[in-house]
Formats: C-alpha cells, sequence, structure tokens
C-alpha cells in the first residue's frame, strides 16, 4: 500500500536539474527530509537555524541522498548548514535549535529490497546513471515511493541533542605572501606575519 503522504515529497522538475541526473537516491532523501521537517514542525530555511548532520561518507553512490536533502531544507553547504560526519552510513540529524532533533536512518531491510531493483545491477558495473535507461531508473524510484514511512525509515528523536556550529565573522586579513583576503579563522602566522593556509606552508 502506497502512504498517502509520499506524493508531496516528490521532488520539483528544478531539483532534478540541479542534481543533475535521474536517480532513486536523491528523491530518498528529498522524502527522509521532509519527513524530519514534519517531525520537526519546520519549514524550508530560509536563514541560517535549521543545521543537518549527515553520517555519509565519499565513495559510495547513495551520497546523492545528500542533494536532496539540501533541496527540501534549505540548509545548504553554502550557507555552512552541513556537517557530514563521513561515516559512511545512511542516516542524518536533522537540528532545529528551538525544537530539538531528531536522527532518520534508512532501514537495513528496505535497502536489503531496495537493492534488488535492476538500477543497482548497472550502477554496479559501473555505469553511470545518467545511461541507465529511463524505465529502469523509474522503475526503481516508483518502488521506493510505493513503501511506507514505517518501512524506509527509522527515526529517532533526541532531546538533548546540542550542534554548535562556528560563530560567523565577516573580519578578513590579507596573505602577506599572494596578497589575498583570508577569512580570520583560517589566518596562519608564520614569523608573527600572516599568511594564507596554502602559503603558510601548514596542512
Amino acid at each position: 500500500m502506497t502512504n498517502n503522504t509520499n506524493m508531496d515529497t516528490m521532488p520539483s522538475e528544478w531539483a532534478w536539474e540541479f542534481h543533475g541526473h535521474s536517480c532513486p537516491f536523491m528523491p530518498l532523501g528529498y522524502r527522509m527530509a521532509r519527513l524530519a521537517m514534519r517531525e520537526l514542525g519546520t519549514e524550508h530555511e530560509k536563514d541560517h537555524s535549521f543545521f543537518v548532520i549527515p553520517e555519509l561518507g565519499v565513495g559510495h553512490p547513495q551520497t546523492c541522498l545528500m542533494d536532496g536533502i539540501q533541496i527540501a531544507t534549505g540548509a545548504t553547504y553554502g550557507k555552512s548548514l552541513i556537517e557530514k560526519t563521513f561515516w559512511g552510513k545512511l542516516a542524518a540529524i536533522f537540528y532545529k535549535p528551538d525544537k530539538t532533533a531528531v536522527r532518520i536512518s534508512v532501514r537495513p531491510e528496505f535497502s536489503d529490497e531496495f537493492g534488488k531493483n535492476e538500477f543497482f545491477a548497472y550502477r554496479k558495473r559501473g555505469i553511470e546513471p545518467s545511461e541507465i535507461p529511463n524505465d529502469v531508473t523509474s522503475t526503481a524510484i516508483k518502488w521506493m515511493y510505493e513503501q511506507a514511512d514505517e518501512k524506509v525509515f527509522r527515526i529517532e528523536k533526541l532531546p538533548d541533542y546540542r550542534f554548535t556550529p562556528p560563530k560567523g565573522s565577516f573580519n578578513k586579513t590579507k596573505c602577506i605572501k599572494c596578497g589575498e583576503y583570508v577569512f580570520e579563522r583560517y589566518v596562519r602566522l608564520v614569523d608573527n606575519k600572516p599568511y594564507c593556509i596554502p602559503c603558510s606552508g601548514y596542512n
């Protein structure tokens, strides 16, 4: 049976353009984020007061989840509202300081069934998503949307969760070597003179 809340978690057409290809993981991330927003009673973030801490890593195709999460929430890398843990897990914490936090993870049982879709056989052969037949991709996406939220996701409320983002600052100085501006937290002092990280010799 299709969960009647699923179809309002279908990304808009521009989301697919932004992501660059059709695949089942971008909309899965979008759906995950919309569920988190309902749990927290919050809307698309306009400014800087909604944070996402994804537990994804690098080097696995499921990181497409991240684009769906950013599109749904407005918590983007550009606004410094994303802080990845690099744990390589299909989960994320969604934190609204005045409304607490939830952790949403993809259930292993769902992942096992999801992986039986033909789409993943193509991916395992190294075929890029944009080169996979449209009907194969559409079938995987449709199957994902037919699964009820409780079969796809595990939700954990985190009433004591706290996340402290870096304090924003407009303060900057010029690197003594290259002459480019560097924001203050990234200035490195060498012989008491300000350098950017590349010019400083620091790793």
